[in-house]
């Protein structure tokens, strides 16, 4: 086993990397996407699939063990297939990961699978195909559930739902959620509604893992699952159901102290927290032909910063970010 070398200053030991591929997104959810939309990388900026390999061989070497792919939306980057094939081998690498709109899921499917791909997240925030089209601005519902019911059937190692909730958007829709996963090999995760740039985030919109809990139990019973080192959802099993309910409860019950996640964005840039403005950018360094333990270094220096936990929610909402289609979740 590799020793875990990514322990920062608080002691925590990070074994999770997420790996945007692209800014780039086929859908324009309101809580995402900021209305004026993003200066979008050019290809030039964004790294190759090759320099995401160098980086990403050297942070599997230094203790990571699951890495996932986001976006922007990954499916719309040429060939992910390849990336996911140089990724896979990795030799300490258990878990290779991807989380999608699943707008350009159906059909690609398998060839995910056989690439290497075991587990995957769907972004879904609604099951009504006309408030679909309010929330990411494109009449995509019916790819999304025809790629759900694809990932379905692959059987991958898990299958997720991700549901941001909004308490004035999508909030009626909870019971709805868990009626669609309670009998499938599925999990659904609400995510408390976290404020991005641009995202018009209010406080009255949050609806909270206490009240979304409190609110399922109401008609299903929830048994908690034990957490893993460095779970930050919530998991319940639905009493007599085969799916499971989870909670990702950013803004009213951190997980900051058992945090594991390092993320790195399409361009380069080392964020050691999704809410953390200092970046550590990798890009030119790369293409000025740094060493590994120029890389290994850098890698270090960004955990260094990485704070103990990010700020209250109110707070949050006034600092400066990226919006969360450019750091990928």
């Amino acid at each position: 086993m590799i020793a875990n070398k990514l322990i920062d200053k608080f002691g925590r030991a990070h074994s999770y990397l997420r790996i945007s591929v692209t800014d780039r997104c086929n859908l324009r959810c309101v809580y995402c996407m900021p209305p004026e939309g993003i200066n979008v990388r050019k290809k030039d900026e964004i790294l190759s699939f090759e320099e995401i390999f160098r980086i990403a061989r050297i942070f599997v070497e230094m203790g990571i063990t699951k890495i996932r792919l986001t976006g922007g939306e990954p499916l719309v980057r040429k060939d992910l297939y390849s990336l996911l094939a140089m990724l896979q081998p990795l030799d300490g690498l258990q878990t290779l990961a991807l989380t999608t709109n699943g707008v350009l899921l159906p059909g690609q499917v398998e060839r995910l699978k056989q690439a290497g791909l075991k587990c995957i997240n769907i972004s879904l925030d609604t099951l009504r195909k006309d408030r679909f089209l309010e929330l990411t601005l494109r009449d995509q519902w019916q790819p999304v559930m025809d790629g759900i019911l694809a990932a379905e059937h692959a059987e991958f190692e898990a299958l997720k739902l991700n549901v941001v909730m909004i308490k004035n958007r999508n909030g009626d829709e909870l019971l709805d959620f868990v009626e669609f996963v309670k009998d499938r090999k599925m999990n659904v995760r609400f995510i408390e509604y976290m404020p991005f740039k641009d995202n018009n985030w209010d406080l009255s919109g949050v609806l909270s893992f206490a009240e979304m809990r409190d609110r399922i139990e109401q008609r299903y019973k929830l048994r908690p699952i034990m957490p893993k080192t460095g779970d930050v959802a919530k998991d319940f099993h639905i009493e007599g159901h085969t799916g499971t309910v989870s909670f990702i409860s950013s803004m009213t019950d951190s997980f900051c102290a058992s945090c594991n996640r390092l993320r790195l964005t399409a361009d380069g840039s080392i964020k050691s927290c999704l809410f953390y403005e200092p970046e550590i950018s990798f890009r030119d360094k790369l293409r000025s032909g740094c060493s590994d333990e120029d890389l290994r270094n850098m890698i270090l220096y960004a955990l260094e910063l990485k704070p103990e936990a990010h700020p209250p929610m109110e707070e949050l909402a006034k600092m400066s970010n990226r919006a969360m289609v450019e750091i990928g979740g």
